[in-house]
Formats: C-alpha cells, structure tokens, sequence
C-alpha cells in the first residue's frame, strides 16, 4: 500500500476519505482480509484518527467492513437480500428452509405478544430459537413462538428440549392448512443475546422482520427473527416471503 495524501476538497473529509477507502477496498483487499489498524492507516491517508473512524464507521453501515470481536475490521462479502414478499405461504421448517433449529422450551411470551397469539398473559407457549449462516458466518436468529393448540399432538414426543423438540414442534405445525402470512420490518439494535448470538457488538444495527402465519383465522405462528444490518438489505416484491440471497449488490436498497 502506498501513501496517498488527500487535497481539499468542498465535502466532508471523512465522506471523501470513505470514497478513497472504498477504491482501495475494491483494488487491494479480497473479502475476509483484515485491514491495517487505525494508526496506520491514518497515517497512510494523511487524517486525523477521528476522521478515519467516521469514514469507517459508514463504510460498515454500508456492508463494506466489519468489525468483528478479537479479529479486527475485515473487508465484508456483498450483502445479502432479506426478501420480502405477500404471495409465498409455506411453514417454517419445510424442505427447503434453510433456518436452523436450536432449541425449543415451554415460556411465556412478551406480553406485546400475548394479544396476536390470542394466549394469556401467564400462558406458555412452545418458543423455537432458530439460527441461519451464511458462508459461514451467524447472519440472522429467530424466536418462533407456537401455541400449544396450533400442535396439540405433542404428547409422544419424548425430547423435552433441544433441537430434536424444535424439529418436532416444526412438523406438528405444518399440519395446518396456512392461509396467509404477514410480514412486518423495522430497524433495530442488537439487545446482549442477540449480539453474542450474531456475533456483533450490542447496539450495533438489525433488521427485525415480524412474520404471523394465519390458519383456521387465528395466529399459528408468530416469528420474529433478527437480521444484521451490516450483510442484509431489503428487497420488496410479490415472489418471496423471508429468505436470504446472495446478490452482487453491495449497497442498501
């Protein structure tokens, strides 16, 4: 890497520092390459620590970097696509889901949760934790929360716990003729079990995509899974539901 000195320029330092970065990013680093460190690098480019973190700190809101917990920032694949769309009805947990089940247990929902799933405010609910990876890294969690009448015939099933219960629980349910699902997006931030469980720093930015899966005229099923910012974007359109794709696009739609 040589030394490139940056002139005065009408925007902002930093904006332009990003335009640099990103031409280098582009012609120097291959994905997964960890970045020189901020002392460094600020030197190279002539600017103040301060600035270089602004600059790094948009190029990761933008998918570019990542910062990772004891590697350092790394240069990140393309963003994926979080697809979301009206006319897909399937179950989670078919064939070609690619979610992975964790564990299932018996709780009590949030209580903003009580009122869709038509449960009591102390009433338990059977609660699937999922996880999906793409390329090998945690890219989005999921909490699925099950009435007990949407699978009542759980009672031959042994496993009390764990990811066999959870597979379990994901069969009994697509019994059910699915009328119709919602989808539902919002920003958000990554509470402490979120970021251990997405690799991230807590606060860093989500996408919480809320999906409710309606059989017989009531809620079945309510999702609500978590998607790092930083290797997602949405897609919107009529040919969907939640998946992820790889797609060259590296910007935010």
């Amino acid at each position: 890497m040589g030394t490139t000195q940056l002139e005065s320029v009408p925007e902002p330092k930093y904006w332009h520092l990003k335009t640099v970065l990103t031409e280098a990013l582009d012609s120097e680093f291959s994905v997964g390459e960890i970045l020189p460190n901020e002392r460094d690098l600020a030197a190279r480019f002539g600017v103040a620590r301060a600035t270089l973190r602004q600059a790094l700190e948009q190029l990761e809101l933008e998918g570019r970097l990542q910062r990772r917990r004891g590697v350092g920032t790394t240069v990140a694949p393309p963003r994926m696509g979080v697809s979301v769309g009206s006319e897909q009805h399937a179950w989670p947990g078919g064939p070609d889901d690619a979610w992975h089940a964790v564990d299932c247990r018996l709780e009590v929902p949030p209580a903003a949760l009580a009122e869709p799933l038509v449960t009591g405010s102390d009433e338990a609910v059977h609660v699937v934790r999922r996880s999906r990876v793409s390329r090998g890294q945690p890219v989005a969690s999921e909490l699925l929360y099950i009435p007990a009448a949407s699978v009542p015939d759980l009672s031959g099933i042994d496993a009390p716990s764990g990811a066999a219960r959870a597979r379990a629980v994901l069969r009994e349910l697509q019994r059910l003729e699915l009328e119709r699902q919602e989808n539902a997006v919002e920003l958000g931030s990554a509470g402490a079990d979120e970021a251990r469980e997405l690799d991230r720093l807590p606060g860093a930015p989500v996408l919480v995509v809320t999906t409710r899966y309606i059989a017989r005229g009531r809620t079945a099923a309510l999702s609500a899974a978590t998607y790092r910012a930083d290797t997602c974007r949405l897609t919107f359109g009529d040919s969907g539901g939640v998946e992820i794709h790889h797609g060259p696009e590296r910007q935010a739609s």
